[in-house]
């Protein structure tokens, strides 16, 4: 679960690697980081993440060569920069003197506090001490475990702490709990209730119940040149500028499409007169063929990608309406700047549904089964959907059928037992997002195959 972006060298940033015949070849950057949804993870094929992000613009502006290596856990991390495994940590290392005698920190400080997470509504929780009486769910000895019962002990007590002893339980699932109405309210640092808020906008995150934390990159002791050029480069005005819109990308633009359950009846979806279902019908015909698939299910996609409009563009930079990534449709042979013209997007489209069958049939033989598992794919990537099957394998699921089996070793690879199990290549992902789109893609193909021929 290493992802090198160039060849591998022993050198270390303050040295030259040299061919042999005088030539130097520029610095090699060892760089260890974490899977997870803000620092390091695969996203429809293109490697993302706020951490991720900024450590290949410093490197490319710095002239190092990239070598990226990830690590399974934070002590791992550490241990890497102690070890002289590798030489900067991008990743935020807590700023706290159990890791100063092991690290030297560096670059932008980022700014952290526990905050409530609640349902917005007009009679929220505004002040710690109406807590006092309030359900609280939190995982087990986690630190916002320790932080509520700290808490309860300065009010008095009263507050009901409700720890959950569920190895496989993540932060993000009792996030996911609150927005459902599954539990009445959770605790998590802000940034991680930032970016999940921008998936359910329906929560409030705006309290907070703890002091300050900070935290930042950090680099191997010695290394002192290197952080110090890391620290000029995050006070650079035009530098800091770009980190914010990458900031924005990651922890404020929302990634949550309408929530509907029925597309007829929450949505309003109706059949137009002629039984045409968009604007754009006749070119899904025309590219049918291409995909192996009804055309039908093309326009199940682009409902579900971008209601069908063309302007849209994603956090992630997916165009169209079809949410084709721009490098997914060079690798097809579409110009990523024909993506705004319908044609083009829905062509590159169908050809990306046939290469991702092609793929897969070797793994599913069964098409009608295998639809599901392409419908996935679109949404992931390929190596999420790979990744998917060997876990269903190796834990006594069937590998050849998508419900209640892969869809569920999916779901497992937001959780850091599972994507940093040795089956994984890609790593981390939100696996019920995808598990989510395969259920709306199937849900509007049938209604539009049962209103339309």
């Amino acid at each position: 679960m290493v992802g090198i972006l160039a060849f591998t060298a022993t050198c270390m940033p303050d040295r030259k690697a040299s061919s042999g015949n005088g030539k130097e070849y520029p610095d090699t950057l060892r760089v260890a980081t974490l899977y997870g949804p803000t620092s390091y993870f695969n996203y429809r094929g293109q490697e993302m993440g706020f951490d991720y992000e900024n450590v290949k613009r410093f490197a490319a502006d710095a002239g190092y060569i990239l070598d990226l290596k990830v690590a399974p856990g934070l002590q791992s991390l550490l241990s890497m920069l102690s070890e002289g495994v590798a030489d900067l940590a991008a990743y935020p290392i807590p700023v706290i003197e159990e890791y100063n005698h092991i690290v030297r920190h560096c670059g932008k400080k980022e700014v952290t506090w526990q905050v409530l997470v609640q349902p917005a509504r007009k009679n929220r929780i505004s002040d710690v001490t109406q807590l006092v009486g309030e359900t609280i769910c939190v995982k087990k000895n986690s630190k916002y475990h320790y932080r509520l019962i700290n808490l309860d002990r300065e009010l008095g007590g009263g507050i009901n702490i409700m720890p959950i002893d569920k190895d496989s339980l993540i932060t993000e699932d009792l996030i996911h709990m609150v927005d459902l109405g599954e539990i009445p309210l959770t605790v998590v640092d802000s940034d991680i209730a930032g970016l999940n808020k921008s998936y359910y906008p329906r929560l409030d995150i705006g309290m907070k119940i703890s002091l300050e934390q900070y935290s930042s990159w950090a680099v191997a002791k010695g290394l002192d040149s290197l952080a110090k050029k890391i620290d000029s480069w995050g006070q650079r005005k035009d530098n800091s500028e770009v980190m914010r819109e990458i900031y924005k990308k990651y922890f404020e633009r929302s990634k949550s499409p309408a929530p509907y359950e029925n597309p007829e009846t929450t949505l309003g979806l109706k059949i137009s007169k002629g039984g045409r279902i968009s604007g754009y019908d006749d070119i899904f015909r025309r590219h049918a063929k291409t995909s192996g698939y009804d055309w039908r299910l093309l326009a199940s996609i682009a409902f579900n990608e971008s209601t069908f409009n063309n302007d849209t563009m994603s956090w992630a930079g997916a165009c169209g309406l079809m949410q084709l990534m721009p490098s997914t449709a060079k690798s097809l042979g579409v110009e990523p700047e024909t993506l705004t013209d319908p044609e083009y997007n829905i062509m590159a489209a169908a050809r990306l549904l046939r290469s991702l069958d092609d793929a897969l049939v070797d793994h599913v033989p069964d098409k009608d089964e295998r639809l599901r598992f392409v419908i996935a794919s679109y949404n992931c990537g390929l190596g999420h959907i790979f990744d998917a099957i060997a876990l269903a394998d190796k834990f006594g699921l069937d590998s050849k059928k998508w419900l209640g089996n892969v869809s569920e070793a999916a779901i497992l690879k937001s959780r850091p037992q599972y994507y940093n199990d040795p089956v994984v290549k890609n790593g981390y992902f939100r696996g019920w997002e995808t598990t989510e789109f395969v259920d709306k893609v199937m849900s509007v193909y049938e209604y539009y195959s049962s209103q339309t021929k």
